[in-house]
């Protein structure tokens, strides 16, 4: 029988407590910072999900959120169960409750990449086991927690720091909307008012005194800006390439545009990176870009976040 506890979900930020989600980059930056010099393969000391097993089920591709959350199962002493959806009975129509019920009778926690952010929530709510969203098409916390502890790590300060995004204003947009309130930084949003970021994202990190400033140029929300984040103008399940490109030209990150952020400052892409689209390839393969130790950090933020999840 599983147990009768509520299990600590990783869903979406706002969900989460400031200082829980401060907890979780402490412990990623201690957790990293114990490895320098270590084989990728070698366990943490103590091994702290010993005899854990986490379920990774996919209907997008991936490559970052696979091979991250794998590696740090592996380096926390634990397992991990891979599957896309079209592998199990999801892909025949059992309902995602009743999978919610049935692997949490295997496994210790779930990690879901799904199309619709309802059905993670909806396993959330029938599972007896931790779940974490590894991306849907309402959010990507992972990937948030990953790019905050990468400009730590940098010397940022996040509390009064200002953070630009520009171009559409998706999933991972969300996230660092969800993130300001809790970390204390504000968030220019320069985005074609056709892409703009969904007004009850805005409305909770409104509520939850969040600095959030909307722009239609992406010019207006670089200015002075501490770092640029951007991402891909056609993701998964777009299909209207074209017309996306044609709009969202204008909000491509250059070396003019990061000329007009302030001194020193970083920029960011969660990958991956379609150079001469979004980014120019002067800026992500330059020295203000920080995209690979963001990506690495995908595995240490992610192995905070199981430990938390599971309470270890």
């Amino acid at each position: 029988m599983t147990s009768s506890a509520t299990p600590r979900h990783f869903i979406d930020l706002w969900h989460l407590e400031s200082a829980e989600l401060r907890e979780i980059l402490d412990m990623a930056h201690a957790m990293k910072k114990a490895r320098q010099g270590w084989p990728k393969g070698r366990v943490d000391k103590g091994a702290p999900l010993e005899g854990h097993t986490l379920a990774m089920i996919f209907e997008k591709s991936s490559t970052r959120t696979r091979f991250s959350f794998d590696m740090a199962m592996r380096q926390l002493g634990g397992s991990s169960i891979t599957a896309t959806s079209n592998d199990m009975q999801l892909g025949r129509g059992e309902t995602v409750e009743d999978t919610a019920r049935v692997l949490s009778r295997f496994v210790d926690a779930v990690m879901i990449r799904a199309n619709d952010h309802s059905d993670v929530e909806a396993f959330a709510e029938n599972a007896s086991v931790p779940v974490i969203n590894g991306l849907t098409d309402r959010s990507h916390p992972c990937q948030i927690m990953a790019d905050l502890q990468t400009l730590e790590e940098h010397g940022l300060t996040l509390n009064g720091a200002r953070l630009a995004w520009v171009g559409d204003g998706n999933n991972v947009c969300a996230s660092f909307i969800h993130a300001a309130a809790k970390f204390g930084f504000s968030l220019a949003v320069g985005t074609p008012p056709r892409f703009a970021p969904d007004d009850e994202d805005i409305e909770i990190a409104r509520d939850l005194q969040g600095r959030i400033d909307l722009y239609d140029t992406a010019e207006e929300a670089v200015a002075g800006a501490d770092v640029v984040i951007a991402d891909t103008f056609v993701s998964m399940g777009d299909a209207d390439a074209e017309r996306r490109l044609e709009i969202l030209e204008p909000y491509a990150v250059t070396e003019e545009l990061m000329e007009l952020a302030a001194g020193g400052a970083k920029f960011l892409h969660c990958l991956p990176a379609h150079r001469g689209e979004e980014v120019d390839a002067e800026v992500i393969d330059g020295p203000q870009s920080l995209v690979f130790d963001e990506a690495e950090n995908r595995m240490h933020a992610q192995k905070a976040v199981l430990r938390w999840c599971l309470g270890k």
